[in-house]
């Protein structure tokens, strides 16, 4: 196992709060951190048929079995649990006690919420970020590589071809883990509706127009776009909004948290298509948005990401927030630096007033950081350098 960035944050959490949930996608590593980072604990999952019947017949004799804790995977499988949890952490609040992990954030927070309130600290873990595909050897050589093989963990600890082991995470996603998430009629409607969002990365997310490309109503689009937030699949980026007396659009965009999934839901079956694939930009936007939403995530940053585009067409990939000031980021898949990569983020920078302007900086396909005056071009390999 490499040290994954989640961990200080993981440790800090569990110093302070009786009990700390984690959650994320599948495959996505939950369970090996945890296991690391917690050896003394002994280690159930409710995804084994005994132990859920267990817990759900008798939760108190289950949780019993545990007097100084434990951690409990996939929680979300009998949420009831969490109920008689809370009086066994009340009893004894003492700080890293219960470790609970799930992979269906929706479901899995209404319950903490409910029953936990207080007791616990919820943390995300996302699929692995670039800074942590590198220690991996071999890892990814070339951008398009990098784009092509995604970060789910199994890929690069086992050296796994990405596209048999992408192949059957959807076809597990799809029939399985939907099922428990809601009740989805159309198994196969809801896999095109997933393709369908997969070309749609990077984009402003439509609902009306994807509802009619996949034959479904605009509130199903709205509910099954719910489904692959609650799966940790896909992201909403919220627009920007200020009182900059400027038209802004509304409307949010869509991510896919990994590359190599979307890349896979295209039907891209070899890193080589990137080079000349028609959605190259809008996959390399994805990468780099999702790579800095992983980054602030561990370390425990969920707000302060934002895209700005106006009617009159100026616009900006993300603006980031942060204490020290904010950021205007664009991304471009071009491997060639020139000043004319930095002349969008330019336009919107004079959008603001001259107390609150931002810096600029674009990240693009290239191998050579540049510091110019209008702004910094920042190689893709280097983009986990900076604390965004």
């Amino acid at each position: 196992m490499i040290p994954r960035d989640l961990a200080p944050e993981l440790l800090r959490a569990a110093g302070q709060a009786p009990s700390v949930t984690l959650t994320g996608p599948r495959q996505g590593g939950k369970t090996t951190l945890c296991r690391a980072l917690f050896p003394e604990h002994p280690y159930r999952t409710l995804e084994a048929p005994d132990d859920r019947r267990f817990a759900t017949e008798d939760p108190r004799a289950f949780l019993a079995q545990f007097p100084e804790g434990a951690i409990i995977d996939e929680v979300q499988r009998v949420p009831d649990l969490l109920s008689y949890l809370q009086g066994i952490i009340d009893e004894n609040p003492a700080p890293g006690r219960w470790i609970l992990t799930g992979s269906q954030n929706l479901s899995l927070l209404a319950s903490v919420s409910q029953s936990l309130a207080g007791r616990t600290e919820v943390l995300h873990l996302l699929p692995l970020t670039w800074n942590e595909i590198r220690r991996f050897d071999p890892h990814p050589g070339c951008v398009e590589e990098a784009l092509f093989s995604g970060g789910y963990p199994r890929i690069f600890d086992r050296r796994l071809d990405p596209v048999r082991w992408l192949r059957s995470y959807v076809a597990t996603y799809i029939e399985r883990d939907v099922r428990t998430i809601s009740n989805v009629g159309d198994l196969t409607t809801f896999q095109r509706f997933v393709e369908l969002c997969s070309g749609r990365t990077g984009q402003l997310l439509n609902y009306s127009g994807l509802a009619g490309d996949c034959g479904i109503s605009q509130p199903t689009a709205k509910a099954w776009i719910s489904i692959l937030e609650t799966s940790f699949i896909a992201f909403r980026l919220p627009a920007f909004h200020a009182n900059l007396r400027k038209r802004l659009v509304k409307m949010p965009k869509l991510y896919f948290y990994d590359t190599g999934l979307a890349c896979w839901l295209m039907g891209i079956r070899e890193s080589g298509q990137l080079r000349s694939h028609p959605l190259r930009g809008a996959i390399f936007e994805t990468w780099v948005v999702s790579e800095i939403v992983k980054q602030r995530i561990n370390r425990g940053e969920t707000r302060g990401l934002s895209f700005y585009r106006d009617r009159s067409g100026a616009e900006v990939d993300l603006v980031i927030d942060q204490p020290s000031g904010r950021t205007l980021l664009e991304a471009k898949s071009t491997g060639t630096p020139s000043a004319s990569l930095l002349r969008g983020a330019e336009r919107v920078h004079g959008h603001f007033g001259r107390g609150t302007a931002p810096d600029v900086a674009v990240v693009y396909g290239g191998e050579d950081l540049q510091e110019r005056t209008s702004g910094r071009l920042i190689p893709w390999r280097m983009l986990g350098n900076t604390t965004w």
